[in-house]
Parts: structure tokens; sequence; C-alpha cells
């Protein structure tokens, strides 16, 4: 009778260690594939401010929609704008601690003495910012933009990818007469005929093209007579920008949404139908005109020689400080900050800054 018991406390002993041993499997594995179980965000809810834009927010919105950052313990409300260039104001007047915006409003902040920090990087964004000629415009080389009337918003990304441009193909850039305008009015005028162009960014691009006109080129490609194909005229990255102070309060929140947006942009590549299906109507775009402005995205959440190197070059800063965005350049290193990204997911650090 001992002997029978002291057999079935051993088989016991023995399934105990078992479910141990998977327990702690399970852990690592968890671990590894970047799930801090023992991490528990510091916020339970938050907002997070996007702009109701494919280049910025296209993996908040599905992060929100799908459930991710639910299942990283966060319950977010995304609040998004239609203006981004108000990101700015409203990060320096503390109503936008975590929000998404391009790594050059960093730049911009920083200069000002805005304490805020690039923490994650979501998407390669220069494909977006492009020229788009009005439905007469025939060009025969990349010459013929000198004389031409363009319309563009003083100060636009655009500029800078079109001064590459001129560098590179002999273009007298100064020779454009650039007319300032909004996107929307400026497409209006393109379809009207009163300019010969428009450089601005998404949707207005594809909308522009839409009506009839031709893409002419971005900060990724060129549809130049004497230049077709892949360029590297800009380099932009949409962010997760936090500030200082939420940074320091919040980091396990911020690796939360990190997770989440992991999860969304795996999404995006992986399902790209159905994200456009879940996002057209948050963006207020047809599913058509949607399809076609992602595809000059590149989504992705990887730190890299292109992040460094040309996105917070000296002649970015440069070209801000033409313009007067800027009136010093800032440390690269005072305004990017990747701990987190690279606590959770080190992979996705390809490069780091010397």
């Amino acid at each position: 009778m001992k002997k029978r018991k002291s057999f079935r406390v051993t088989l016991c002993l023995l399934a105990i260690l078992v479910l141990v041993l998977a327990a702690c499997g399970k852990s690592n594995e968890e671990t590894s594939a970047g799930t801090a179980s023992d991490e528990k965000p510091e916020m339970d809810k938050l907002k997070l401010m996007g702009v109701r834009d494919a280049q910025i927010s296209a993996a908040q919105i599905i992060a929100e929609k799908k459930g991710f950052f639910k299942e990283e313990g966060v319950d977010v409300t995304n609040q998004l704008i239609e203006n981004g260039p108000e990101m700015g104001s409203m990060i320096a007047g503390g109503s936008a601690p975590i929000s998404l915006m391009s790594n050059f409003l960093a730049i911009t902040l920083k200069a000002s003495n805005v304490p805020v920090k690039v923490v994650a990087v979501l998407d390669q964004m220069a494909g977006t910012q492009a020229m788009v000629g009005s439905k007469n415009l025939k060009l025969t080389d990349a010459k013929d933009l000198e004389g031409l009337k363009v319309g563009m918003p003083n100060g636009a990304e655009v500029r800078y990818a079109m001064d590459s441009m001129g560098k590179e193909l002999g273009v007298d850039v100064s020779k454009i007469k650039f007319i300032n305008i909004a996107p929307s009015d400026g497409l209006a005028a393109l379809q009207r005929g009163d300019i010969d162009a428009l450089a601005a960014w998404e949707p207005f691009i594809t909308k522009g093209i839409e009506a009839g006109g031709e893409f002419v080129l971005s900060g990724r490609k060129s549809n130049l007579p004497d230049k077709k194909g892949d360029v590297q005229w800009l380099s932009v990255h949409s962010t997760m920008m936090a500030t200082d102070d939420f940074l320091k309060k919040n980091p396990n929140t911020i690796k939360a949404l990190i997770r989440g947006l992991k999860k969304a942009t795996d999404f995006i590549n992986s399902n790209r139908e159905e994200a456009v299906k879940i996002l057209a109507p948050e963006l207020h775009l047809t599913e058509a005109e949607l399809t076609e402005i992602m595809s000059r995205n590149e989504y992705s959440m990887e730190v890299n020689d292109t992040y460094w190197k040309e996105s917070n070059s000296d002649g970015i800063m440069d070209y801000f400080m033409s313009v007067g965005n800027i009136k010093s350049k800032p440390e690269v290193k005072s305004y990017n900050d990747f701990s987190l990204l690279k606590e959770v997911y080190p992979d996705l650090i390809k490069s780091d800054l010397k």
C-alpha cells in the first residue's frame, strides 16, 4: 500500500515538473518574440496623437482597430488631426506627449529646445512627397522644369527632393516659379491649368493623377524622361515621438505601444488588401486611391543607415535653415532614443549612431 502511495506521489511530482518546464519554455518564447509579460504598462489608457494620412498613421489605426494595442495591455484612443504641421505646437504646448509624426518635426522641435525624442521608426515615406504635372504638361528632359509654375507650400519637404534632383540632373531649380499654395488649393489650380505642376504630398498627388495629371518625381522615384526609376533624392520617416517627461515616466507603456505597432506593421505588409479596407474609411479615401498611396510607402520599423545618414543629414538641416524652419542644427543624438525599441526588438536596430 505504501509503495502504491509513493508511486502516485512520484507521478504527481513528475507532472508538476513537466508543467513548470513547459511554462518556462513558453515564457522564454514570449520574451524572444518581444513580449515582456512582467513589464506592466504604467498607463492602461491613453490618447495617441496622429495624422489622418497613410504616411503617418496607418499602423496606428490598424493597431487600434485590430486590437493589437489592447493585446499589449493599453486601451488606446487614436486622435487624428487633419493638418500634420499643427502637431509641433501641440507637442510644444503639452497636449501631445506621445504622438506620430515625421522625424523632420523632431529636428525642428529640438532646434527650438522642445524636449522630445524619436523612440521608434514606422515607415519610409519619402515616396509620398512628390510632384504631379498638369494634364497638358509635356517634358522632353528635366531641364524643361525650368521656368514652369509649380504650386507648393513654402518649406515643403518635397522641395529638398527637387533640389537633389537639380544637382544630379543639372537643373537650375531657382528658375522654377514656385507659388506658395496649400495642397488642396493647388490641386484645384492644377485642374484649372493655372499652374504647370503641384509639389506636395499624398493624397493630393494621387488625386492629381486621377484628374489626368502625370507623376513627375518623388523623393524615391523619378518619371523624368532622362531619369526613370529609383532615386535617393529625399529620405523622411514616420516615427513615434515622446516628450522627455513621458519617456522617463512611461517606458513600459511605450514598449507596449511599440509591440502593438510592430504587429500592425506586419499586418499591413502581409494583409495589404484587408488593411486597405480597414484604413480607407478612416482616411476618407477610396480603396483604389489608398492602394496607390500605400504603394509609395515602405512600411518597416527598422532603424538603418538610411535613417541615420539621409533623414538626419547635414544636407536636410541646411535646407531647413535656408527656409527658416530652424536657426541651428541640433545634435542627432539629442532627439533620437531607440533604447526601448532595442529592448523589445533588438533585430530592428540594423545600424546605430556612431
